[in-house]
């Protein structure tokens, strides 16, 4: 577990970008070029957007005629299971756009960034960051607001009902122990320096914080209530996977995107105008990497516990 968080430093980083000159000839005949591939793009995306609005008016008429006939199997949903159903596909939509750009980041952006050279990266950072870590902030939102929503809805508080106990208190409780978990994390990843700079030092510490968090949750959540009857399988499991979506949440919004977002600033001012990076750059740039290198490792045992929360009863009580 030594090399989970890397010493490198965060890609994001540069120390000045020049804009190369470009002839007016060759300025011509790319845009003359660009505009007719322009035009063929245009053709085929409209193309493709009249085939899919066919192919989903055809789905439609499909689902209403298969609902009409006779003995049929299909059965339109009342207006609690469309809401249930709505939440699972978002919570799904957004968690595969959250996690799979954290996976870029990490796997992809960082050392691609790496390879190449401060003018470049001034060009570079500046187009590709901000539409990426829009969708990469907005992502983690929905997806944690969403499963929240659902948690404390459909799961947690049907179990709850069963045990006697409260939702919102067990809710409130586990909210909480997340939270000062956190907030623990966020202090060890300010100083960027010393030990706590070191990828070994900080993975052993928050392995450590986390194996607590999941402790304390499990003691707290696993009791029997006045019924007799405990919290099932499905509420503690997404508990720790839940928990753990939510620190990586805190972390994109508390860490990263207030990181990265002034050193792109800086990244987009060094290119235009040759100024130099501030020397806080390169110590934000570390800050978010670590922070990113975290979400990266407890994203693996986050999905874990979300699989295990529908029917693989290999942890908990059914």
């Amino acid at each position: 577990m030594a090399s989970i968080i890397s010493r490198r430093e965060a890609g994001a980083v540069t120390e000045g970008s020049a804009r190369d000159p470009r002839s007016v000839g060759g300025a011509c005949g790319s845009a003359t070029v660009g505009s007719g591939r322009s035009q063929g793009g245009r053709s085929g995306e409209t193309g493709e957007k009249g085939g899919a609005m066919v192919g989903l008016m055809g789905g439609a008429v499909l689902m209403l005629w298969l609902a009409g006939s006779e003995g049929s199997s299909f059965h339109a949903p009342d207006a609690t299971s469309t809401f249930k159903i709505f939440l699972r596909w978002a919570h799904f939509v957004a968690g595969i756009t959250w996690i799979g750009l954290l996976y870029f980041f990490n796997l992809v952006n960082v050392p691609f960034m790496q390879r190449l050279d401060p003018q470049t990266r001034g060009k570079v950072v500046p187009i590709l960051m901000p539409r990426a870590l829009w969708f990469f902030r907005w992502g983690a939102v929905v997806t944690v607001l969403v499963g929240l929503t659902y948690y404390a809805m459909y799961i947690l508080h049907t179990e709850a009902q069963n045990a006697g106990i409260g939702t919102w208190g067990t809710l409130f409780k586990w909210l909480a122990v997340v939270v000062v978990t956190w907030a623990i994390i966020y202090a060890l990843l300010q100083p960027v320096s010393g030990a706590l700079n070191k990828g070994s030092v900080l993975a052993v510490i928050v392995i450590a914080l986390i194996l607590v968090m999941s402790w304390v949750i499990i003691r707290m959540l696993s009791g029997a209530g006045p019924t007799g009857e405990t919290l099932g399988n499905k509420s503690l499991s997404i508990a720790l996977g839940g928990g753990y979506g939510i620190i990586m949440l805190l972390n994109v919004w508390g860490i990263i995107w207030r990181a990265q977002k002034r050193i792109i600033a800086w990244t987009k001012e060094s290119a235009e105008q040759g100024t130099p990076m501030p020397p806080e750059s390169a110590k934000l740039a570390r800050r978010a990497f670590l922070a990113s290198r975290v979400n990266a490792w407890l994203s693996l045992p986050m999905l874990f516990f979300m699989g295990t929360s529908h029917g693989d009863y290999i942890w908990f009580a059914k």
